[in-house]
């Protein structure tokens, strides 16, 4: 498939700066490019990449830094390149059916153009809506509703009541509804609280592989509307999530936890239970959150605290390292005298 860069331009609403009619094949990184590709500059730290790229075309904000290279000038450079791989490479859907090794209750039921994979296990009073997809292996228990146009891939496990509603995506080894951590001690005793409640993800979600969301204990875990959700994170049991949050890699938050929109957090935040935190709350990688924190700052460190007195702790703790190194040094050179 090849466009031209003023096809291009059209799709993702740019402006052609040198030859519309140069033909594109492709997409490519600017610091690995390949001939007949188009390429972007979003991050300034790649701008060396620029004189030496082979792409035919680059995405940028600015024309003066294109040097005569045929361009498309852009608000977002990065999300016209999302733009231009849809082109690229379109989604292949599956065609509707199901798979005749399926398992399916009769008491379930499903909406319009629904595919069902090979092994997948549909129990009791399953709802599925129009157009939503379920790959091989996934097994759906009593009482769940899937929205329409949803996509889980291979081996997802959805526990009973669990709602998922229209356009979310889960991928492989996810499981969504699994016990929460209950237990009451008494004496040498974990008694196990029953988990009683449910999981609902609301619309336009995506969650990563291998992900764990607990039901509730009573009432329901929530995951905000369009949220999105890495690999590898756990969710405890009662936790609210607001909406368009972003919780990359290894995050942990803990039990009845509530989160507000459009948070984001780095790889390995950590999060304690029953705390609450403010929308528009940034946190650095691998930040430990030890009480409730108010909205619209960045956090960073173990326990976490905005970042600027983050920094300005550790460039005290470098300076404290520092005295120490040369005092031990002076000592040293005072014995050997």
């Amino acid at each position: 498939m090849k466009l031209t860069i003023g096809e291009i331009s059209d799709h993702v609403g740019g402006q052609v700066i040198g030859d519309l009619n140069c033909l594109i094949s492709g997409v490519s990184e600017i610091q690995d490019s390949d001939v007949g590709t188009i390429t972007f500059l979003s991050n300034p730290l790649y701008k060396k990449y620029l004189s030496q790229t082979k792409a035919e075309a680059i995405f940028v904000k600015d024309k003066k830094i294109l040097n005569g290279k045929n361009g498309i000038i852009v608000k977002n450079p990065q999300l016209a390149m999302a733009k231009a791989l849809e082109l690229f490479y379109p989604i292949k859907n599956k065609k509707p059916s199901i798979h005749k090794s399926s398992i399916i209750s009769s008491k379930s039921s499903f909406g319009n153009n629904v595919h069902i994979g090979a092994g997948v296990v549909i129990m009791d009073d399953v709802k599925i809506g129009d157009n939503s997809i379920i790959e091989a292996n996934s097994v759906i228990s009593e009482n769940v509703l899937i929205g329409s146009e949803c996509h889980l891939y291979p081996n997802v496990i959805l526990y009973e009541k669990t709602k998922i509603c229209n356009n979310v995506i889960i991928h492989s080894g996810t499981v969504i509804g699994s016990d929460g951590f209950g237990y009451v001690t008494e004496n040498t005793n974990h008694y196990k609280i029953p988990q009683t409640g449910n999981v609902i993800i609301e619309d336009n979600v995506e969650i990563g592989s291998n992900c764990s969301i607990d039901s509730a204990t009573i009432g329901s875990t929530v995951i905000g509307e369009s949220s999105k959700i890495d690999n590898l994170v756990h969710i405890a049991h009662n936790v609210k999530i607001g909406k368009s949050c972003l919780i990359t890699a290894q995050v942990g938050v803990s039990g009845s936890t509530t989160i507000g929109d459009f948070c984001i957090f780095g790889g390995k935040v950590g999060i304690a239970g029953h705390l609450k935190i403010g929308s528009n709350s940034v946190f650095a990688a691998k930040s430990g959150v030890t009480k409730s924190l108010p909205a619209n700052k960045i956090y960073a460190g173990y326990p976490a605290r905005e970042i600027n007195e983050h920094n300005k702790k550790q460039a005290i703790i470098n300076k404290i390292e520092k005295l120490y190194y040369n005092q031990n040094k002076f000592k040293t050179n005072i014995s050997e005298k």
